[in-house]
């Protein structure tokens, strides 16, 4: 399928990569992949540094890393069971692009507090914001 362009549709070029991008732009998963850029952590030391994370939510999002191949648990056989996480070599590529955009956002939140603001403005003020002709 082509678009107007001539280009391969963006949602086809997207497709076979929107599990992935679902998984690694999910901002649990983001917040998890820094923590344990700082080292091995185990499960209720990162529940206390993450805020508003719940147990489930946590148990979910480590999975999924972790059947990703970003994450690696070790369980050690002690009473009760202690259990590490880490990232793996994929999950540390991972920090590179997360820190980037990271320090994009940090970089940019005033001027997107701006514009929020500005647009919220519009939208009290009657404007609907998709009333502009493409």
């Amino acid at each position: 399928m082509r678009d107007h362009g001539g280009h391969a549709g963006v949602a086809d070029a997207c497709r076979p990569i929107t599990d992935i991008l679902t998984r690694v732009g999910d901002k649990w998963s983001v917040m998890v992949v820094m923590l344990l850029g700082n080292g091995t952590k185990r499960f209720n030391e990162m529940r206390r540094l993450i805020g508003g994370i719940s147990q489930r939510m946590l148990t979910l999002t480590l999975r999924g890393l972790e059947r990703d191949g970003l994450v690696t648990r070790t369980v050690f056989p002690t009473v009760p069971p202690r259990v590490d996480y880490a990232l793996t070599d994929l999950g540390r590529s991972l920090l590179i692009p997360i820190s980037a955009l990271g320090a994009w956002a940090y970089g940019h939140r005033d001027a997107i507090d701006a514009a929020r603001l500005a647009f919220d403005a519009r939208a009290d003020a009657g404007a609907a914001p998709d009333s502009q002709a493409s």
